[in-house]
């Protein structure tokens, strides 16, 4: 039987043009050179790495977690230049990929999330929906940084009587779509934050038609009545016996 060809005819993997092609698709090129004309981030001058290359290789970073940043590189400019037809654009050196994420800051990366990313599923998806509800959740996690002093001014470092973890850490609470598992809204604090008071800037993001699911850490009469004002509908666990009294603030619903 005849081997399966892995590459296009000009020799690309068929799989980088793939996986950079589901990039693109979600985030188009147009859009990211929208949004780094919004935030002042374009790159004024021909460069090896220009900025909306550095955005793909930013979010190719975490699709390949497991492989070397300048691998990462090499896969996504491969596709690219498959992709985008005509772009010269070539490998660098460790510290000309540290430069050029520098140059770009964080600030297009957060607009281009907030712009674009959002619930996606459609009416066949399973664990989408429940009764005509789309099933989305509420909670939060950590995610160790890189060790450096801004980022322990920043974030914060967890710790004990006897000594500190080894990373950073920072918190983050997010909106995630149960069926697609995509976190369409997030807040991030310090280690040391509540979930709670981050939770609260989200609740904005639910929408009317929504059943917005939550463990029992999250209920509270401060935060049930923002995401019930969102239009949204609410089911959230609580514990064996609250002590609900008139004082208290039951949320509407509970009992």
């Amino acid at each position: 039987m005849a081997s399966r060809p892995t590459r296009l005819p000009d020799g690309t993997r068929i799989l980088d043009a793939i996986g950079v092609g589901v990039l693109s698709k979600t985030y188009s090129l147009s859009k990211i050179k929208e949004v780094l004309r919004t935030t002042k981030k374009a790159s004024i001058r021909e460069r090896r790495m220009p900025a909306h290359v550095v955005v793909y290789y930013v979010m190719a970073l975490a699709l390949c977690s497991r492989m070397a940043s300048q691998e990462v590189l090499c896969w996504l400019l491969e596709g690219i230049r498959w992709l985008l037809q005509g772009g010269e654009y070539e490998t660098t050196s460790k510290s000309g990929i540290v430069q050029a994420r520098q140059r770009l800051g964080w600030e297009p990366l957060q607009q281009l999330y907030e712009e674009v990313v959002h619930p996606i599923a459609e009416k066949q998806t399973r664990g989408a929906w429940y009764r005509g509800w789309r099933l989305v959740a509420i909670d939060g996690s950590t995610m160790s940084v890189a060790d450096t002093a801004e980022n322990e001014q920043a974030w914060g470092r967890a710790g004990n009587q006897r000594e500190k973890a080894a990373y950073p850490c920072l918190r983050f609470v997010s909106l995630v779509e149960t069926g697609t598992h995509v976190l369409f809204a997030t807040a991030l604090g310090g280690y040391h934050d509540s979930e709670i008071t981050l939770a609260e800037a989200l609740m904005g993001q639910l929408r009317a038609g929504m059943l917005c699911l939550a463990d029992r850490q999250f209920l509270g009469y401060k935060l049930w009545k923002r995401a019930r004002a969102s239009g949204a509908d609410l089911l959230w666990r609580a514990k064996n016996s609250p002590a609900w009294t008139a004082s208290s603030g039951c949320p509407t619903g509970v009992t």
